[in-house]
């Protein structure tokens, strides 16, 4: 008797319809959708490289900045005395990071920022700057010695 009465309360109460449920999904499946294209922007903004290329002159400091990251820093005199018209002097250099990866990259900048000799210096434009990584978008790869010293 007990169970013929719940059974006929239970046919009479409205049930759940699959809406709701399909709601849900639809909201979890958005949200996943949404947190992987979060993760692909972010994995291209951080690994992505926008430029490439090659910049000329002489080193003049290398440094390791920074308070709650430590990053290489430097800045290469370009030497253009003027080429560019209407830039002051202090924009004819290029500033740039040291990946951390690469000790031998900041041994060999702090040897020719120290000699004054000319270098040319590959870098890689990265598309945003993350403060881990270093003060600007320009990272260093590799330097090439073309054994001219500055007098």
């Amino acid at each position: 008797m007990i169970i013929f009465a719940l059974y006929n309360k239970a046919m009479t109460e409205p049930s759940l319809s699959p809406e709701p449920k399909k709601k849900r999904h639809f909201v979890r499946n958005l949200l996943i959708i949404l947190f992987f294209l979060f993760i692909g922007v972010m994995l291209f903004l951080y690994y992505g490289i926008y430029d490439e290329g090659v910049r000329s002159g002489t080193v003049l400091r290398v440094s390791k900045k920074g308070v709650l990251f430590k990053t290489y820093e430097g800045q290469l005199n370009l030497q253009t005395f003027g080429a560019m018209k209407g830039v002051t002097p202090f924009m004819e250099t290029f500033n740039f990071s040291i990946s951390k990866k690469s000790p031998e990259v900041v041994q060999e900048l702090e040897d020719v920022a120290l000699s004054g000799e000319r270098v040319n210096l590959r870098y890689v434009k990265r598309y945003v700057r993350f403060p881990w990584r270093g003060d600007t978008k320009y990272f260093i790869i590799e330097v090439e010695r073309t054994g001219a010293l500055q007098k």
